[in-house]
């Protein structure tokens, strides 16, 4: 609402009102701002240039009444010019308003002025005169602060000289009836149906000749007759005067001639305002306007602008205005303070950070900036401070919506790592795991602590999280889905950790039946590997379904699994055989299986052959035979051909996991049971003949060595020649204890096995004394003639060195003796 512009502030007087009595509120200190003096203050509000002050709000402010709230009321006092309105009000409340000069019947309140009670928290206000020389019939000001008095103030007082009652412009019916005309629609539109103004009318200078029950009858007569004679608006012909405005009626004696009673009189009036001594108080809850304290100054400024304009009067709108224009000051109020709490968590939680306990944190922000605007706006339109209230709601909500979803996304992001985390920790920890196991313990206590740190954020906006909810549970799927993945990436790497260890597996267990049945050909050979074979396959297809049970793999994964397990097999099969089938493996079987038909019968007895054998015979069986292996070792062709296996899948019926992990060239089954090609064979069998050929060369010779020996005649010669040598030695006593001798230390030294270090012994000593020789000889032929004086002797380093060099020389013999 727009204000007219308002000058400086009007001065207040602050100086006591001259009057012919003493004031009993003269030395009252109430302890508000300090002194009596603060609320003695009093301020104009409304200047005779029909100007709104503004600076009101700051007088309440030093009144000490701006936070009070409803604990206050408003006093107005209305009648004609120079009745002793301000005195009254003086008297009554303590107030410091002017009064008039009695020697000079002129003007004294000009506008409207306000004062604080000196004993209450009451706000009085002193109104200009009616029917003023000084306006003369200007009554623009006389209608407008009317206007103003009735619906600004609980409580109306309208002053009356005793013999005014029953005249008509005189007790001011006039311009109450052109109030209450003007302003029906006003009383129409109350929120509160209960709502009313009391009209009080104080009686001045009864004398008691007419009794006060009587004037109040002719007084109310007159204010029904103007009621009832009202244009009522439509839906209001039925209004009573009743329905709007309460009537006291209260008469003082002569001021000055019965001063005593006069002030009595005020005494007791005093305490109907202020309720002292238990007296029943005039003020009632229904008369209150319901405007806080803080808002009284918006509130009359409004009134006032209305009245300015010629508008209808609407009470209600004013109230809802004022309402508007202080709710949204306090929650501009609470919101900064709230900004300030937010910014500090916002930019940790924008930046990736988990704000720990943020729920209750946020929760705190909502609950202490809407207590700070219940505070001061509960005050004021109810309809109106209800929205704002949901106004300033949805403001926080807004602002902390941002925070709630970024929260929400450093949790997930938390989780996932923790996720992560634990199926590591999980699968290394026990190498018996349970896949399913592992993996649902980790999901239920990720997901069990994102909700219980994200929940509490829920409570911020309701019971059931409102419009936070929905994206609450978007994320909670989303992060489902995102488990969901990590589980299945995991799977999948233990999938294949298995099948590399199946595949390691059955590698270490082909080697020995491939070895035994490859270092022994046949024809049985291949039936014996490929029996092997398809038992390791079908143990390693059992082992990897029962395991593959807890990894809650799709049909499609396992049945990729075994095709990646049978085709790593065959490889590994096809690997092993290679090796074994290599040119100098596959030569040294070659050979082996030649030796053992050739140099062995058919009993195992190792041949030696006579020049009566038939050798040539025996060598073309076992190189015919040996030779006919070759064929067998070219081509895995079992005789049995079931034993083929038919399961083993081909590139494009392979994973691409596989396909990936391996670059060999394109497979084909029926090319992988081809060993050795024709060229190979032929370069195999030219290189055995070889071989065999060598074979039968040493035989014939060993068949030739035998042929030729020592004549039997030979040995009677030796006999006949060496008779008399030998009956020398034996008859001979010394010889033959020498003999002895020599026998007996041949006999321990073999018992005692010091043969070979004797032998041992020998060599190094005969080494040694060969070196010394050479030595010498060295030494002796490498000095020339000398015929020079004799020269110093040598000096003991290069002796050292001489040593140093036979401890080289020396070197090879201890090796050899070790």
């Amino acid at each position: 609402m727009t204000t007219t512009a308002t000058p400086a502030l009007y001065p207040s007087n602050t100086s006591p009102s001259p009057s012919n009595g003493a004031n009993p509120f003269a030395t009252v200190t109430n302890g508000i701002n300090g002194t009596s003096q603060a609320i003695a203050d009093r301020i104009q509000i409304v200047n005779e240039q029909k100007e709104f002050n503004t600076q009101l709000s700051q007088q309440i402010e030093k009144w000490g009444l701006h936070d009070a709230g409803f604990s206050y009321n408003i006093v107005a006092v209305f009648g004609s010019q120079s009745t002793g309105k301000s005195t009254l009000l003086n008297r009554l409340f303590g107030t410091t308003f002017d009064v008039m000069d009695e020697t000079r019947r002129q003007q004294t309140t000009k506008g409207i002025w306000m004062c604080r009670a000196q004993t209450a928290p009451l706000l009085v206000m002193d109104v200009e005169g009616t029917d003023g020389r000084e306006r003369g019939e200007d009554q623009d000001f006389e209608r407008k602060s009317a206007l103003f008095s009735l619906a600004s103030s609980e409580i109306l007082i309208v002053n009356l000289w005793e013999h005014q009652v029953g005249l008509y412009q005189g007790a001011n019916m006039g311009l109450l009836k052109t109030v209450f005309e003007v302003n029906l629609g006003l009383f129409g539109k109350r929120d509160d149906p209960t709502q009313r103004t009391l009209l009080l009318f104080v009686i001045r200078d009864h004398l008691g000749t007419t009794p006060l029950p009587n004037l109040q009858a002719t007084l109310s007569q007159d204010l029904h007759r103007i009621w009832d004679s009202l244009a009522k608006p439509e839906g209001l012909g039925n209004a009573r005067l009743e329905d709007y405005f309460d009537l006291a009626f209260e008469a003082l004696p002569h001021k000055i001639l019965t001063a005593d009673k006069f002030e009595s009189a005020v005494a007791q009036l005093r305490k109907r305002f202020t309720g002292e001594n238990g007296t029943e108080t005039l003020f009632k809850p229904a008369y209150h306007k319901r405007i806080p304290a803080d808002g009284v100054t918006h509130y009359m400024d409004g009134i006032w602008e209305q009245v300015q304009s010629n508008k209808d009067l609407d009470l209600p709108t004013q109230r809802e205005l004022l309402a508007q224009f202080r709710c949204d000051e306090i929650s501009a109020a609470a919101l900064a303070a709230f900004n300030e709490d937010v910014r500090t968590v916002r930019r940790p939680v924008e930046a990736g950070t988990v704000v720990e306990g943020l729920g209750g944190t946020m929760a705190g922000w909502k609950e202490v900036t809407l207590a700070k605007y219940d505070q001061a706006a509960s005050r004021y339109h109810p309809a109106v401070y209800q929205r704002k209230r949901d106004d300033l709601v949805t403001t926080i909500h807004t602002t902390l919506h941002p925070i709630f979803y970024s929260q929400l996304k450093n949790l997930s992001k938390l989780t996932l790592a923790k996720f992560k985390k634990a199926l590591g920790d999980g699968l290394k920890a026990n190498t018996t795991y349970d896949f399913a196991e592992v993996v649902g313990k980790a999901k239920d206590t990720g997901l069990g602590e994102w909700e219980a740190a994200t929940k509490d954020m829920l409570s911020v906006v309701g019971e059931k999280g409102g419009e936070w909810a929905g994206g609450w549970e978007e994320e909670r799927s989303t992060l489902v889905v995102e488990l969901g993945h990590v589980a299945d990436v995991f799977r999948k790497d233990e999938t294949t950790k298995m099948v590399n260890q199946i595949e390691r597996s059955l590698r270490t267990q082909l080697a020995d039946p491939v070895e035994v049945a490859l270092a022994k050909p046949g024809l049985d050979m291949w039936d014996r590997v490929l029996t092997a074979f398809n038992d390791l396959i079908e143990k390693a297809e059992t082992g990897y379904v029962e395991k593959a049970t807890s990894f809650n793999c799709t049909e499609e994964e396992n049945d990729g699994a075994l095709k990646t397990i049978r085709r790593r097999a065959w490889i590994s099969l096809l690997n092993k055989i290679k090796e074994h089938t290599a040119d100098a493996a596959l030569l040294a079987k070659l050979r082996a299986s030649f030796e053992e038909l050739f140099r062995y019968d058919e009993h195992g007895v190792p041949r030696v052959w006579k020049p009566e054998d038939d050798l040539d015979s025996v060598f073309k069986k076992a190189k015919d035979v040996t030779l006919d292996l070759i064929a067998v070792y070219a081509k895995i062709a079992p005789t049995d051909l079931s034993l083929l296996p038919t399961n083993i899948p081909s590139d494009d019926d392979l994973p691409p996991s596989f396909l990936a992990s391996n670059s060999s060239d394109d497979f084909e089954f029926e090319s992988s049971l081809v060993l050795l090609s024709e060229t190979k064979q032929l370069d195999i069998t030219s290189r055995f003949r070889r071989d065999a050929d060598a074979y039968y060369v040493e035989a014939k010779r060993s068949t030739v060595a035998s042929i030729a020996q020592i004549p039997y005649w030979m040995y009677g010669v030796l006999v006949v020649l060496g008779w008399n040598e030998a009956m020398i030695v034996l008859f001979n006593p010394l010889y033959f204890a020498l003999l002895l001798g020599m026998l007996g230390a041949a006999y321990a030294i073999i018992q005692l096995n010091l043969v070979s270090p004797l032998f041992a012994v020998g060599r190094t000593v005969s080494g040694e004394i060969q070196r010394q020789v050479g030595a010498r000889l060295r030494e002796h032929f490498s000095q020339p003639v000398d015929t020079a004086p004799p020269r110093q002797p040598r000096l003991a380093a290069p002796q050292a060195n001489r040593y140093d060099d036979e401890e080289v020389e020396m070197r090879p013999i201890n090796e050899r003796v070790q």
